[in-house]
């Protein structure tokens, strides 16, 4: 997967998953802007990028404002001449109980999920649109997107959100060229080391570079950052210029395709439903195989 010439911005990128794509696309011959809150954090990232051989420049802002979204694109172009692929990585985490959650809690998930996921969208589209040679948007979703997860009612939605604008734009940006994709990783990262399940695999992993055991890297799909880079590179690349509009999973030894969302049954009533009638029929009809919710439990290797 050969990217010379093409220019990538990816936020959130000084570290963990954000970090390894920057990393794999530099490595695939793509030039990076390497986007970040922290703007010590990107430089160095970016001092590793061109260690290795690789073109990069730092951009530290959050994303999340308008404004931020036109200095990364401004970024690319002044330093690269162009813009090709954007990678909408940056996040963050307030998870609470919904009874706990505050207003803030859930703004700034919100702002910095969602909302830097369109406004960088956004502008990296006028950019593409205007050079008038297609372009790639990858953005980053979860799983908690797709099923809910206990305590975070604000990453859950940003995340369903960023799935539902990956289909709509998708169809919105066809006819310019440019396919519109969201990933859904699933790697060691400060936010997993959390889960008790993988913690002490994470830490064997971190302190003596311990392999994480097969039931981890292919029963749940959960390996390394690195493992989950080559999804965005091939994304990036012309080999998918017909994949758009999906959720592809990827971990460890694990890549998955979700489901959109769809009707899996469906009743009928002459005149529509009354109340009375939708509660005898529940049972015995479309609510007969209620869908379940959560991401389930890692299932651990019995002892």
């Amino acid at each position: 997967m050969d990217l010379t010439g093409k220019t990538a911005i990816v936020t959130g990128a000084a570290r963990g998953l954000g970090l390894a794509y920057a990393r794999a696309l530099a490595a695939a011959g793509a030039s990076v802007v390497v986007n970040d809150a922290d703007g010590p954090a990107a430089h160095e990232a970016v001092d590793r990028i061109t260690a290795d051989g690789g073109t990069a420049v730092a951009e530290a802002v959050p994303v999340g404002t308008a404004e931020a979204a036109d200095r990364l694109v401004a970024r690319a172009v002044d330093a690269f001449g162009r813009l090709d692929v954007l990678v909408t990585n940056a996040g963050i985490l307030r998870d609470r109980m919904l009874w706990k959650m505050t207003d803030d809690d859930f703004d700034a998930v919100i702002e910095t999920h969602l909302r830097g996921t369109f406004t960088c969208a956004r502008a990296a589209v006028r950019r593409l649109r205007e050079q008038g040679e297609g372009g790639r948007l990858i953005l980053v979703g979860s799983p908690a997107g797709q099923r809910g997860n206990v305590g975070q009612t604000n990453y859950a939605a940003a995340k369903a959100g960023i799935a539902a604008m990956a289909r709509t734009w998708s169809m919105e940006c066809a006819r310019a060229g440019i396919t519109v994709n969201a990933i859904v990783p699933v790697a060691a990262t400060s936010m997993t080391k959390t889960i008790p399940a993988f913690a002490p695999y994470i830490e064997a992993f971190e302190e003596r570079g311990e392999p994480f055991p097969p039931w981890l890297r292919q029963g749940e799909g959960f390996g390394v950052p690195e493992d989950a880079a080559g999804l965005v590179v091939f994304l990036s690349s012309d080999a998918a210029a017909d994949v758009t509009g999906q959720c592809v999973g990827i971990g460890g030894d694990k890549l998955s395709l979700w489901s959109h969302p769809q009707e899996v049954g469906a009743a009928y009533a002459d005149g529509g439903w009354s109340p009375e009638a939708i509660g005898a029929a529940w049972a015995t009809s479309v609510g007969r195989a209620p869908q379940t919710v959560g991401i389930p439990a890692p299932r651990t290797p019995s002892r």
